[in-house]
């Protein structure tokens, strides 16, 4: 499926970090080899009708150069403008009443910080955030295909940071 069905406007939030400067490297405590902590994120008032946020991270070169998801969190509060530093890698974070999270592309829970390979060329990563008109009826541990599947429709808006990473 083409992400670009999963989006009805072309609405933008913006997505931002205080340790994370658009298209600057990420820090190395939230890469694998350093703390592999999720770095706090904050967005833009969303539109009106948001009753739930979803948030990809994903390496956009990948092993294989497809991209590989490292994060999933979703039915994160229509309320919330922000997530903490250092989110818990269970599959629902009490530090986010209500927010569940998936399945990263290593089969594991929560966040999963940038690894390239050693002497590869830079890579990109992307984190998006999803505005949704609802909550969705999805049990924690699901895949990103899933978590694509059920947005499909019901995103308002999108926003995106970049950051970057070699070793």
């Amino acid at each position: 499926m083409a992400r670009t069905k999963i989006l009805r406007s072309l609405g933008l939030l913006r997505l931002s970090s205080p340790e994370i400067v658009d298209g600057d490297p990420v820090l190395p405590r939230h890469t694998a080899e350093g703390g592999n902590r999720s770095p706090e994120l904050s967005w833009s008032e969303p539109r009106a009708g948001t009753a739930s946020f979803a948030v990809t991270f994903e390496d956009l070169r990948g092993l294989h150069g497809a991209p590989f998801t490292l994060w999933i969190v979703y039915n994160i509060p229509g309320s919330l403008r922000a997530l903490p530093d250092g989110l818990s890698k269970v599959p629902q974070p009490t530090e986010v009443p209500g927010a569940l999270q998936g399945l990263n592309d290593t089969g594991a829970i929560g966040y999963d910080g940038p690894a390239p390979p050693p002497g590869h060329p830079l890579h990109r990563y992307l984190f998006t955030i999803h505005s949704l008109d609802r909550v969705l009826e999805l049990p924690p541990g699901i895949t990103r295909a899933v978590l694509e599947k059920a947005i499909e429709g019901h995103v308002l808006e999108t926003g995106t940071l970049l950051g970057t990473c070699r070793r």
